[in-house]
Order: C-alpha cells, then sequence, then structure tokens
C-alpha cells in the first residue's frame, strides 16, 4: 500500500459522526475508551449518536469515569475536550452488555440514518459506524445484507443507489472483494466482467481523490486455485476476469492479473501494489485479518460521503467488561479524519 499516514496531523474542519452500533456489544465500550484516550492519540473531534442514559449506564458498568454531555451536532467539536459528546436521535437503547434486545434495534438503525444525514447536511465530516449484528435487525424488518448496502440505499440520490464498495484497509495491506456479504454459490452468480471493471474504477478514482494515491497500482486475483492453471482448473479467469483487465488497461488503469490468490499476500508480493481486488469476501478478508486483525478499517467507496468503521464485530462475550480493544475503532477514527480532511 502507498504510504498514507492514519496521524491526523491535519483534522477536519467538522467533527466526525460516531454511530451507536448494537447496543448490546462493544460498540459502546470501545467509543468511551477512545474517548479517554483522545489526548494521548490526538484523535480527531467526534460525537456519539444514541441517548446519554445509555451511554452513562454502560461509563457505569466498565467502571469509566467520564463527563458525557447532551449537545447538538453544531456543539460536539466545542464539547469533545472535555466530555464525550451525545446527540440525541429520538431512540432509546435498553439492551443490557451482552444481551441483545430486539427493543434496541431502532436506536441502532437511527443512529446510522442520523450520521448520514449529519455529514450530507454539512455538520459532520464523516460517517464512523460502530459494530452491528445483523440477526438483531433482521428481526426488526431490516432487509439489507448489511451495513455497506443500507449505506448505499441511504446515499441513493433521485432514486440511483450508488455501488458500494467495501475495501478493508491497513497500513500493510488493503483489499476490496468484488463480491461482498453473499453465499460462495452467489457470488460466483454474481461475478462478471462488468462488475469486476465498475469495483476497479471506483477503487482507483477513489485512491487517488481521498487515498492521494497519484497512480494506483491495483492487483486482480484469479478465482480459482492457481488462477485457473491456464483454463484446467477453471475457465473465469480466462472468461469473465481478463476481459475486465482488457478494459481496465484500457482506461489507464494499471491492474495486473489474474493472479494466483494463495501467492498475492507475503510481504514481498504486497510492495507491489496498492490494494489487491479479489473476487469474492473471504479470499479478502482473510489475508488482511491475518495480517492487520487489530488496526485494519473497513472502508466503504462508491459513496458520496466518507465511511469508516472498525474490521470486527460486536464480541456480546465481553461487552461491559472493559476488555474490549479499540484499536480498530481509533484507527477508523483516524483515518476518516485524514480523508476528509485531503478532500475538504
Amino acid at each position: 500500500m502507498a504510504n498514507f499516514a492514519v496521524e491526523p496531523s491535519i483534522k477536519p474542519s467538522k467533527p466526525l459522526a460516531l454511530t451507536l452500533g448494537e447496543p448490546a456489544g462493544i460498540g459502546p465500550d470501545i467509543t468511551i475508551a477512545a474517548w479517554l484516550r483522545r489526548r494521548e492519540l490526538n484523535l480527531p473531534a467526534f460525537y456519539l449518536l444514541g441517548d446519554e442514559a445509555f451511554v452513562a449506564r454502560r461509563a457505569k458498568a466498565l467502571g469509566a469515569d467520564i463527563r458525557i454531555a447532551s449537545v447538538s451536532a453544531g456543539e460536539a467539536a466545542a464539547a469533545f475536550s472535555e466530555a464525550l459528546p451525545v446527540v440525541a436521535t429520538g431512540e432509546s437503547a435498553t439492551a443490557e452488555p451482552g444481551k441483545p434486545d430486539d427493543a434496541s434495534a431502532p436506536a441502532a438503525l437511527a443512529s446510522i440514518r442520523q450520521a448520514v444525514t449529519d455529514v450530507r447536511e454539512g455538520r459532520a465530516g464523516a460517517v464512523v459506524t460502530n459494530p452491528i449484528a445483523k440477526s438483531v435487525l433482521y428481526r426488526s424488518g431490516f432487509r439489507h445484507p448489511g451495513h455497506t448496502e443500507y449505506l448505499a440505499e441511504l446515499a441513493a440520490e433521485n432514486g440511483r443507489v450508488p455501488q458500494p464498495v467495501m475495501m478493508l484497509w491497513s497500513p500493510r495491506l488493503a483489499v476490496v472483494p468484488v463480491t461482498i456479504h453473499v453465499s460462495l454459490r452467489d457470488a460466483l452468480a454474481q461475478l462478471t466482467s462488468e462488475l469486476i471493471v465498475s469495483t476497479a474504477r471506483i477503487v482507483a478514482s477513489e485512491l487517488k481523490s481521498r487515498f492521494g494515491v497519484e497512480r494506483p497500482r491495483i492487483a486482480i486475483s484469479g478465482l480459482n486455485p492457481h488462477a485457473g492453471e491456464d483454463g484446467s482448473l477453471g475457465h473465469e479467469e480466462q472468461t469473465v476476469i481478463a476481459p475486465a483487465l482488457k478494459v481496465l488497461r484500457k482506461d489507464g488503469i494499471e491492474a495486473r492479473g489474474p493472479l494466483p490468490a494463495d501467492t498475492m499476500f507475503h510481504e514481498a508480493a504486497r510492495a507491489t501494489y496498492d490494494c489487491a481486488v479479489c473476487m469474492y469476501h473471504d479470499q479478502a478478508l482473510i489475508p488482511i485479518k491475518t495480517v492487520a486483525f487489530d488496526d485494519a478499517v473497513n472502508v466503504t467507496l462508491g459513496l458520496p460521503f466518507i465511511r469508516t468503521s472498525p474490521d470486527h464485530g460486536t464480541a456480546f462475550d465481553i461487552a461491559g467488561t472493559a476488555k474490549a480493544n479499540p484499536a480498530s475503532l481509533i484507527a477508523a477514527l483516524k483515518l476518516a479524519s485524514r480523508m476528509a480532511a485531503a478532500q475538504s
């Protein structure tokens, strides 16, 4: 990955909108832990979209000595140094740590909607999302495969929903899966030359505009073992991926492939590209979670606003115990800050 420091030496002029996430999970825990380290780590100003009473209960459960300020988005930056700013969404959460409560689903969704509204209306510099529990949301009528797809719908303009591209980023590796939250069988059915091209175009464009990579180098994986072994282990490399590469190169995008996925991710190989575009979810996420489990960041490309997120789940088993590691959230806040500053 080309050099893109995450230290927020240049901060955006607006605070970051941080969502509540699943109330029973570790989102509130890592939010409190991050705020407590705000000065030590020179964190950008952020505010949590939730309700003050819920945050106070969680802080008490964690034994965290913090001040909480119930503010508007416009007041958050001024309050940040002395208190954790909390902006009300009109929905209250009742879930206890580690005990998902379907009645708290509206609070999680309201937090996401308000964060998007705030950034689109100029009150926030970027959206940073805490982890959600899709199983809880599904029982409340949520119909999206995940966060990424829901954010894309919220970003729709004139009835047009943008193509969301999920990037997992760390200083050591950045990866993008072409197909995302679907079964492997469905991923194979969805994979087309057109989808590879549109995904890689978005990656190349945003590496330039939001990451400052002047000439992005993109590595395109194969689908089959050993990239198909010249057709002996599958034909998708020849019939689907190679035509996509031809189009990308014609566009002037520096794209290599199709490359065998089992040799793309060692240290020397990673130094040759800025982002690896892979054909399905686990092909991309296994390597980055191996080399950067604690500090990888989920970034959604293709949206008209910046969105980052920790690269982990709700961790119900340690919620409320003060054992949750805030490193990925801290990395997400810093990356969002740098991206917002870069485009402002």
